[in-house]
């Protein structure tokens, strides 16, 4: 008689759900050619293909469809059964997945997840960054760190930081060469660094005045996708940014970037540790939630 093993129906999911053996295998922690295996060994001992190859796709079949399917909702039980049972633990272990967006990353790192391993060392955490909003269960994550606005409305959130703002800065060589902005459309006569966001769109400066939005579609010598990159541009007096105020702040404080359009920039949403209803989490789980609520109670 076969055995089939929780690992194996692991695989066919994330298989199923990512629809690619290299993303399954990232997912899953082993390599790609395991992975691979661990799908054939499973279809010969059923006796069925589930899952259609090309070189350049993986797609379910139609016996791969209804077995996903139907196994997706035992292995979620099992998994809450095992989560009652590690709900039981003294002392926290396991891996919690965590996705999030860059900026936000950047955030959190310091007052949530590396406060949490010092906290608790027996457990690891996969922290996951990409432009792109994604359902968190559905992708296999445990919690997801967004702003408040884009917060799932049937999942629970905790705010972890106070309302955050975005910062136009330059250098202040830049500003000796050119008059500083005092309105926003005063940055279509300045060089600017745009920024092209995960879908391929170039971002439009955002701001605000008596209430009312106003968006600039800004021009400059040089387009960039990641943040860290612009600030170096910045600081090099190739243009005026556009940033959060936390990625440039220390910047601003110690005078190598000024700050302009203050008064256009208003409060925006505060982040969020975002996560679904769970009976029984366990202790990992429950702990950082815990310290989630801790650092909302002190924001």
């Amino acid at each position: 008689m076969a055995r089939y093993t929780l690992s194996d129906f692991d695989a066919v999911l994330a298989v199923g759900r990512l629809g690619s053996f290299r993303a399954a295998a990232l997912d899953l922690g082993i390599s790609t050619s395991a992975l691979s295996s661990a799908i054939a060994k499973l279809e010969a001992q059923l006796g069925v293909r589930l899952f259609n190859r090309t070189t350049r796709s993986v797609a379910l079949t139609e016996a791969g469809r209804r077995f996903v399917d139907e196994l997706g909702p035992a292995v979620r039980d099992i998994g809450q059964a095992l989560d009652a049972v590690r709900s039981q633990q003294t002392t926290p272990s396991g891996t919690l997945r965590i996705n999030t967006f860059a900026t936000a990353g950047r955030e959190v790192l310091e007052p949530l997840v590396l406060e949490y391993l010092r906290r608790f060392p027996e457990v690891r955490i996969d922290l996951v960054t990409e432009g792109k909003l994604v359902d968190i269960v559905k992708q296999g994550f445990d919690f997801g760190v967004r702003s408040e606005h884009l917060v799932p409305s049937d999942m629970i959130a905790i705010p972890l930081t106070a309302p955050r703002r975005y910062a136009v800065v330059g250098t202040s060589d830049y500003f000796e060469a050119n008059p500083p902005p005092r309105v926003p459309a005063d940055l279509l006569r300045h060089s600017c660094i745009r920024t092209r966001l995960p879908n391929g769109a170039i971002f439009r400066w955002r701001f605000e005045a008596g209430g009312e939005p106003v968006q600039i579609d800004v021009d400059g010598p040089i387009t960039l996708d990641e943040a860290s990159l612009a600030r170096i541009t910045a600081l090099q007096s190739v243009g005026i940014g556009f940033f959060m105020e936390t990625d440039v702040r220390e910047d601003i404080a110690a005078g190598r970037l000024v700050r302009v359009l203050e008064d256009w920039t208003p409060p925006l949403s505060p982040l969020c540790l975002y996560y679904p209803s769970r009976r029984n989490p366990p202790a990992a789980f429950r702990l950082l939630v815990d310290l989630a609520r801790e650092l909302s109670r002190t924001r």
